[in-house]
């Protein structure tokens, strides 16, 4: 397996890939898949998760781990004479809790997830170089919390401004194949790496016991798909609204994306009017429509009427009143968020009410800094205090129910002071940096 000095290698090999995009923004790539040997996807296979569900053809990471060196050697071989076939996705549908709806998520098998973290691993750091600030969404070093950082300080820089709420509906099953192929060619024609990533996006979708091949989009689960999209909506979206866009306006402007999630915030009410006219043409010249009811134009300057919010990265961002008397933007816990949040914990609650109080108190603890741990920001200790306030009660009505007499509030409240669950914390040093004044 691979250990520390061929981990180091490959870290200066990645550095290496880097630097020449860095300093060559304009060349085509067309040796790269030699950098992958036996080793390198050792470590793909190190950073692959281990516990997910099996793919179509059923195996499980140990059952894969039984004959690794073998194993990884002919993966090696197939993928490089070409002879490598990609496997069908098999796709699931996880509820989404509170919406009665389902999300499809797609599961490739355990092979194909090692093969595309290879890949993954080789062209990352050559379009790290390419993709501009403004996107946040699967990119190393960077998250939801340094988007909602970038955000808010733009947002106090300017004052507020006007913000496009968008929507980009069905992005990953609407992706245009061809200009994703044209996109990748502008910067990589390596044919071995071309050739795997054109199987990736043609392998089938196994579902419900039926095999079918959409002509559009990109495999939702696949561990090369976010790139991927990033790769799209840094050339659709990105590179048009730095280059095209921004300099024709009046006034200043910028954009936060965390993959296909996006905001755009202008200074000038004509500026935002004007971009949201031709935004819609400009998504469907590549296959992509924006929502008509999710996306919207919201005035978010220094409140001069109550009510002006918006939603992004779970978080509702709000003018209010910090302690010295200023005007500042909060955040806080989106409301569907958090009845979300609370409907899966009752349902938790309701299934395990019969565990130990010890293991329900262990489970229901992890729940709870998980959530600080997203939500654990400046600003929003309220909703995070309300959270535990409601895990509480959930917890209490379900143990009160697991026996013919029930548990009264003043029992689960000795019961609570032995077994308490963690109180809201702040957790996160982004979040501490943008404090309000």
């Amino acid at each position: 397996m691979a250990g520390t000095s061929s981990q180091e290698n490959i870290s200066t090999r990645q550095r290496k890939l880097a630097e020449l995009a860095r300093i060559e923004p304009k060349l085509e790539l067309t040796t790269i898949a030699h950098h992958i040997e036996v080793v390198w996807l050792e470590e793909a296979w190190r950073r692959t998760r281990k516990d997910g569900a099996a793919g179509v053809d059923g195996v499980t990471a140990a059952q894969y781990a039984a004959n690794l060196e073998e194993n990884l050697t002919r993966l090696l071989e197939r993928f490089k004479t070409g002879r490598y076939r990609a496997p069908a996705v098999r796709r699931v549908h996880l509820p989404k809790p509170g919406t009665g709806k389902t999300r499809p998520i797609g599961i490739p098998t355990l092979e194909d997830k090692v093969l595309q973290r290879a890949v993954l691993m080789a062209l990352e750091p050559i379009f790290e170089q390419d993709f501009l600030d403004c996107a946040y969404g699967f990119r190393p070093g960077r998250g939801a919390h340094q988007a909602l950082e970038r955000l808010w300080g733009g947002l106090m820089a300017m004052g507020g401004g006007w913000v496009i709420d968008l929507d980009i509906q069905n992005f990953f099953d609407d992706v245009d194949r061809n200009w994703l192929r044209n996109f990748l060619g502008q910067r990589v024609r390596d044919g071995v790496i071309c050739r795997a990533i054109g199987k990736w996006l043609n392998a089938g979708i196994m579902e419900g016991g039926q095999l079918h091949y959409p002509e559009q989009g990109t495999p939702q689960g696949g561990v090369i798909s976010p790139l991927l999209a990033n790769l799209y909506l840094h050339h659709v979206l990105d590179l048009w609204f730095a280059q095209a866009v921004k300099p024709r306006l009046q006034g200043s402007a910028f954009e936060v994306r965390f993959a296909d999630d996006a905001v755009l915030v202008f200074e000038r009410e004509e500026d935002a009017r004007r971009v949201l006219a031709v935004l819609g043409k400009r998504l469907a010249k590549y296959g992509l429509r924006l929502h008509p009811d999710k996306t919207r134009l919201i005035d978010f300057r220094k409140p001069r009427r109550k009510g002006q919010s918006f939603q992004y990265l779970g978080f509702t961002h709000y003018w209010g009143r910090s302690r010295k008397g200023r005007w500042v933007v909060k955040r806080k816990t989106a409301r569907d968020r958090l009845s979300r949040s609370l409907q899966a914990i009752n349902h938790w609650c309701r299934r395990h009410r019969h565990w130990p109080i010890p293991a329900q108190q262990a489970a229901l603890s992890r729940k709870l800094k998980g959530h600080y741990a997203y939500y654990g920001i400046v600003g929003n200790s309220q909703s995070l205090a309300r959270f535990l306030y409601e895990v509480r009660r959930r917890w209490y009505k379900w143990l009160s129910r697991r026996n013919r007499e029930r548990m009264n509030w003043d029992h689960f409240g000795r019961l609570y002071k032995r077994y308490p669950l963690p109180p809201p914390r702040l957790v996160h040093g982004i979040a501490r940096r943008v404090a309000t004044p």
